[in-house]
C-alpha cells in the first residue's frame, strides 16, 4: 500500500475512532450527570430529613409539655369546682340557718287552715291544703283564689292599704309577703 492510501486509511480510522469516542463520551457524560443528580437528590433527601427531624423532636416536646400543662389545668379546675360546690353548700346551709333565726321581713309561712295577723290590721289564712296550681286565701274573712307570684291589694279600712303577694306554696304551707301602709290621699 502506498503511503497516501495508508494515511487516508488511518485518517478514516481515526475519524471513526473519534466518532466512537465522542459517542461514548456523551454517554459517559450522561451517566456521570445522572449519577450526580441521583446522588444530589439522595444527599438532599437525607439533609432535609435530618433538618426536619430536629423540628419533629421539638414539636413532640412541645406537644408533651402542652399535654402536661393541660392535665395540670384540668386538675386545678376540678379542685376549684369541688371547692366552689363545698362553698355553695355551706352558703345554702348558712342562709337556711339565718332565715330560721331571722326570717325575711314581711314573709309569712301559713299552714293549712291557720291564719296570721299582719301589722295588727290584716288577717291572712290558708283555706284547706293548696291545690297543684293555686291556693285559696282568706283575707279578712273573704276567700280569694291565688297563684304563685300574684299580688292582692286589700284596704282593711279607708286609711290603710295592704298588699299580699303569694311567693310560693306546697302541700304543707303557703308563703306570702304582706305589708300594710297608710293609704295615699289623692
Amino acid at each position: 500500500m502506498s503511503e497516501s492510501v495508508e494515511r487516508h486509511y488511518w485518517n478514516n480510522e481515526n475519524a471513526r475512532l473519534r466518532l466512537a469516542l465522542a459517542r461514548e463520551g456523551r454517554l459517559l457524560f450522561l451517566i456521570v450527570v445522572a449519577i450526580v443528580l441521583v446522588g444530589g437528590g439522595i444527599g438532599t433527601f437525607f439533609f432535609f430529613r435530618h433538618l426536619a427531624s430536629a423540628d419533629l423532636v421539638a414539636a413532640r416536646q412541645l406537644i408533651e409539655q402542652v399535654q402536661n400543662d393541660d392535665e395540670t389545668q384540668r386538675k386545678q379546675v376540678n379542685a376549684e369546682n369541688i371547692r366552689i360546690n363545698a362553698l355553695e353548700t355551706e352558703l345554702a346551709s348558712t342562709k337556711a340557718d339565718l332565715e330560721s333565726i331571722r326570717p325575711d321581713k314581711n314573709k309569712y309561712d301559713i299552714p293549712p287552715n291557720e291564719s296570721r295577723i299582719i301589722d295588727g290590721r290584716l288577717t291572712v289564712g290558708l283555706v284547706g291544703s293548696p291545690a297543684i296550681d293555686s291556693v285559696i286565701l282568706s283575707i279578712d274573712g273573704k276567700s280569694q283564689p291565688a297563684v304563685a307570684g300574684q299580688v292582692i291589694d286589700v284596704a282593711p279600712d279607708p286609711s290603710t292599704h295592704c298588699q299580699v303577694r303569694v311567693r310560693s306554696f306546697d302541700m304543707v304551707k303557703v308563703t306570702v309577703n304582706a305589708s300594710c301602709a297608710a293609704a295615699k290621699v289623692p
